[in-house]
């Protein structure tokens, strides 16, 4: 299995024959290294509305007749609203076996919506981090989120090798809360920081939170560049 970083909280792998991308935020994102008009994918994770992780996902769905797996409401809304015809609606606290793996959606503490076309943001269902259990790895993306101490709970529960986590701050948890839930909570082998330095709200130095992780391994990559594991 490869997985790959592609800027701000956008990962991608392939797994058992399927593409699989996770908040695949392409257009808009000067970090990106992907085009989502020649992009080839199987399946959309969505962790929550919000355009910085929603996205591309309707145009990449649309054209790859790809699977789009999120919240209820969300799947509900690009369902009625964008006729993405693919859906698989789930919530917290559900797992479901795919043809790449498994996808278990966990608590975020954030929000989620779109602004509709009358400037209006539309709840959609409540964040998500997502457990994927895939080639006998767990990956645990903890979408945007604040720290919180059920992050325990979920890597005692399903152990982490790789965890993709946000430092950028001002919208998720930054440097300090970060490498506390690492180093304090979820403990995983590798640890990926995401969600930093694609807006000057977010402009952080990895090198400052890998310095202050204490546990397993940090590895701080560019766009399009892949985990070692």
């Amino acid at each position: 299995m490869k997985l790959s970083f592609h800027g701000q909280s956008t990962i991608y792998f392939e797994a058992n024959g399927k593409k699989v991308i996770v908040d695949p935020f392409i257009t808009g994102n000067e970090l990106s290294d992907l085009d989502p008009s020649t992009l080839e994918v199987d399946y959309i994770i969505l962790t929550h509305g919000h355009g910085d992780h929603f996205g591309d996902t309707v145009e990449l769905a649309n054209r790859n007749h790809a699977t789009v797996i999120g919240s209820a409401e969300l799947a509900d809304y690009i369902t009625t609203n964008k006729n993405v015809e693919n859906v698989r609606p789930m919530n917290i606290g559900g797992k479901a076996e795919f043809e790449f793996g498994s996808v278990k959606f966990v608590q975020a503490f954030h929000s989620s919506s779109l602004t509709d076309d009358n400037g209006i943001p539309v709840y959609l269902g409540m964040p998500m981090g997502v457990v994927l259990e895939i080639e006998g790895k767990t990956i645990y993306h903890t979408g945007d989120t604040g720290l919180f101490s059920d992050m325990k709970l979920i890597a005692d529960r399903h152990p982490v090798d790789i965890c993709f986590v946000p430092i950028g701050d001002n919208f998720t948890m930054g440097i300090d809360d970060a490498s506390y839930a690492i180093n304090e909570f979820i403990k995983p082998k590798v640890t990926v920081p995401i969600h930093y330095n694609t807006f000057d709200l977010i402009k952080q130095d990895p090198n400052e939170f890998k310095a202050a992780v204490s546990v397993g391994e940090v590895q701080i990559l560019e766009p399009g560049e892949a985990v070692k594991f």
